[in-house]
């Protein structure tokens, strides 16, 4: 995925100047060292932005899946739904938990490596964002027996939509991976991405 020079980062012009919005500038400034390109298509409502992060954050603090888990499932929906830009930053992240050859393998949808409740959350995953009205009772009993409780479940699942809405408007605003996300994430990782957006 080569970057294309003097490419528009996103369809919309740089947000309008506001305390939110330069506070999720410097929060990105700190934790990335520039401001990533997602983060300028949401501050044009950056409200919306802290909301769903405050949201998604809620979800997260009390789960009992483990960070690993939570990556691996980001990975595989982001890579189910054809996201680069979540897919190169969820698979680097997965590759510091793991190790490159596991996280690339999850973009590609091989579940090689993987615990049997990451396999169960991965194939989940990608069910769910494919047809969720195909999921049957059963899928959801696989989950059961791969040892997933059924707030787990809910919790995986909810997850799951909170990241396809992200994506939806990163995609559809044509937010493209940042450079320096491409740059960061270990080689296999990004030959996997072979879909979405280019950086």
């Amino acid at each position: 995925m080569a970057q294309t020079a003097r490419m528009n980062p996103a369809f919309l012009p740089e947000p309008p100047q506001s305390p939110a919005a330069k506070a999720a500038y410097e929060d990105d400034l700190a934790a990335d060292g520039y401001v990533n390109n997602l983060t300028r298509v949401w501050c044009w409502r950056p409200d919306v932005l802290m909301s769903f992060q405050n949201t998604r954050t809620e979800l997260l603090s009390e789960s009992t899946l483990s960070s690993r888990e939570v990556a691996v499932l980001v990975a595989a929906t982001a890579a189910a739904r054809g996201d680069s830009y979540c897919a190169l930053a969820w698979g680097a992240r997965l590759a510091g938990m793991s190790d490159e050859t596991t996280a690339a393998a999850v973009l590609r949808g091989d579940e090689a490596d993987l615990s049997e409740r990451e396999t169960a959350l991965a194939d989940w995953a990608r069910r769910v964002v494919t047809d969720p009205n195909a999921t049957i009772e059963a899928d959801t009993q696989r989950l059961r027996d791969a040892g997933l409780s059924d707030r787990e479940i809910f919790e995986a699942t909810t997850l799951i939509a909170f990241r396809l809405a992200f994506s939806t408007v990163n995609d559809a605003l044509g937010a493209r991976p940042d450079a320096q996300l491409a740059e960061k994430a270990p080689r296999l990782v990004r030959e996997a991405v072979t879909f979405g957006r280019p950086v």
